[in-house]
């Protein structure tokens, strides 16, 4: 297993050849979380069809924001960008059902919640940032 530390500087060290995504803190943040949930999925035998799903989706958070960053428009960016926030939701609410379910326990869920938080925050901001919808308050 690689701790987030051990990630981050291997990215670091190879950051002459980086692709853009990989420069981007969320990519990171999320990689980072694939990380902390592999063994969780590993070492939960009966969690069923949720193994499957938190495994899909947290492969989706990774692969949108790759796919997104690389995309010229920004109408095609976003798009990528909010189906990384939505695989980054579905993974909270798989570990809620985890939770739920007494498949896994809450303070172990924890973690991982947190980290999908920061991600969820931080592909909002992306998702604000490259878009023409005015985000302001009132506006619907």
């Amino acid at each position: 297993m690689l701790s987030r530390e051990v990630l981050m500087m291997e990215m670091d060290e190879a950051s002459e050849f980086a692709f853009d995504h990989e420069k981007l803190e969320v990519y990171r943040e999320s990689l980072a979380f694939v990380a902390w949930l592999s063994p969780v999925l590993e070492n939960g035998v009966k969690f069923g069809d949720v193994k499957d799903q938190l495994d899909r989706a947290s492969t989706s958070i990774l692969l949108n924001i790759a796919e997104g960053n690389g995309k010229y428009t920004l109408k095609d960016r976003c798009r990528f960008f909010d189906t990384a926030n939505g695989s980054a939701l579905e993974c909270a609410a798989g570990l809620d059902i985890l939770v739920a379910k007494g498949k896994l326990a809450a303070e172990h869920a924890r973690p991982g919640k947190s980290r999908l938080v920061k991600i969820v925050r931080m592909l909002v901001g992306l998702i604000k940032r490259n878009s023409d919808r005015d985000y302001g308050k009132g506006s619907e």
